[in-house]
């Protein structure tokens, strides 16, 4: 996995990232967890695993 590319998450949560535009990790730092959370498609595991990339890359969701 590069510094840009998303964790492996469920397809369904992958085309709600992508269709919101979403292809790269960082891009993620702009939405907060209920904004993340509110794209169909994207659960809680997908949430957890999208933080856990965020932060071992010094990452965060947006505050």
């Amino acid at each position: 996995m590069t510094d840009d590319d998303l964790p492996p998450i469920g397809a369904p949560a992958r085309r709600a990232l992508a269709g919101a535009g979403i292809t790269r990790l960082d891009q993620l730092t702009s939405l907060t967890e209920a904004e993340l959370s509110a794209l169909h498609g994207v659960g809680p595991r997908a949430v957890g695993l999208l933080r856990q990339a965020l932060t071992a890359r010094g990452l965060d969701l947006n505050r």
